[in-house]
């Protein structure tokens, strides 16, 4: 049947434990904790490591979902796989994986315009020239070569925990900070309020998981290596920024943090480092978490076309490059297209809210999928409450977001 059809003879699998480990990390840590450090400290105060730690907690019942799901279907476009799995609704299916198509597109073209900004730290940058350049030339990357693509994810990767190392180094080598006033009130019921609100600021960057399973068929051994590569970087993504938060403290008083663009320059610059050299760290993680998206985005096309889910000319893969170059193409004028019209505001909103839809759903279909005792099953496996916390989460998330943007706190 069509719809059983796999793909597993087009993609090459060349993504070890590590490198698909390193793939995921750089997706998660990526420009989050770079730029979010500043609003989560203005919304949980002195408690801003704990807000980095729940929301750890939360994005980790959602991604033990995706780990067990993408053993029990190791297979690309991901959540369209899952939720056909679980419900054999087609239409539904097809809903999800373009969702996931546009959630990669908006998210790197908010990226790109992003690095205009980090740019300017540099040269004076033509916007359009430079988002243009930027995005062709990770789409040439992306569609040359997956294992080069993942090494060079891998590489950047290990540049931007080595940055957060190094900001880390240099808040513990500096005087501590006067203890200044906090943006949140300490009392009891301030903190507890400010750190669930900081949390769920917090919660988006760690949801960078969603992309790696996108790689499955280009995994060795994906039924053991993608559950665990999920596992350890979310782990890994969760111990750095509590260690970078709490280092942070250390250094600045909480409303410095609060009100500074680029808090973790600041913290070089306190403790004797080049404030330019964490720019430029931060430069490369935007770039790098724009590469990630395409390569994720035309994954997820390629899982489709597979599915007669989408046109099968998105499925074709180039026998020299082993990469579905003509979704890659497709994808990169698309970005083009939202990173030249939308503001970066809108683009990281649209994103946002379209991933926490899918997790919701993707959730749901672990459940249903646990339940439906003829579904066999012998791999990973968590209890229950985990996907059905992951629901109850996500749901909540999506609330607050929708009641935040209507202006209801």
């Amino acid at each position: 049947m069509q719809e059983e059809k796999t793909q597993t003879a087009g993609l090459e699998r060349s993504l070890g434990l590590v490198t698909v480990t390193f793939y995921g990390l750089g997706t998660i840590v990526g420009a989050g904790i770079y730029v979010l450090l500043g609003s989560v400290a203005g919304l949980a105060g002195p408690w801003m490591p704990y807000a980095f730690l729940l929301a750890g907690l939360i994005a980790a019942s959602t991604a033990l979902s995706y780990a067990e799901l993408s053993a029990r279907l190791p297979q690309c476009a991901g959540a369209s796989v899952y939720i056909q799995a679980a419900w054999q609704q087609k239409s539904l299916s097809i809903a999800v994986g373009w969702m996931l198509v546009l959630t990669g597109i908006v998210s790197a073209a908010a990226i790109a315009n992003g690095f205009v900004g980090y740019l300017n730290e540099f040269i004076d940058a033509n916007p359009v020239v430079a988002i243009t350049g930027l995005v062709c030339g990770l789409g040439l990357i992306a569609a040359l070569n997956m294992k080069a693509s993942a090494r060079l994810v891998l590489l950047v990767t290990l540049l931007e925990v080595g940055g957060l190392l190094l900001v880390i180094g240099y808040a513990w080598q500096s005087e501590p900070a006067t203890p200044g006033q906090s943006a949140v009130a300490p009392d009891p019921d301030g903190s507890l309020l400010g750190v669930l609100l900081g949390s769920f600021v917090a919660f988006y960057a760690y949801i960078g998981f969603e992309d790696m399973v996108n790689t499955v068929e280009e995994v060795k051994n994906p039924r053991r290596n993608m559950p665990l590569a999920i596992i350890m970087a979310v782990l890994v993504s969760t111990l750095l920024y509590f260690l970078v938060a709490w280092s942070a403290l250390r250094v600045l008083p909480v409303q410095a943090l609060a009100n500074s663009d680029a808090p973790l320059a600041v913290i070089m610059e306190t403790g004797g480092g080049n404030r330019q050299l964490i720019s430029l760290i931060s430069l490369v993680a935007v770039v790098n978490g724009a590469l990630v998206q395409i390569i994720m985005a035309s994954r997820v096309l390629y899982g489709m076309s597979g599915r007669a889910m989408a046109p099968e000319l998105l499925g074709r893969i180039n026998p020299a490059t082993h990469t579905p170059v003509v979704a890659t193409v497709l994808i990169v004028g698309l970005i083009l297209v939202f990173s030249l019209t939308m503001p970066i505001t809108q683009l990281a909103q649209l994103t946002s809210f379209i991933m926490l839809v899918i997790f919701f759903l993707v959730n749901l279909a672990l459940i249903r999928l646990k339940r439906n005792h003829s579904t066999a099953y012998d791999g990973i496996c968590f209890p229950v409450f985990v996907p059905v916390c992951g629901a109850f989460l996500s749901l909540a998330m999506l609330l607050f977001q929708s009641a935040s943007s209507l202006g209801f706190y």
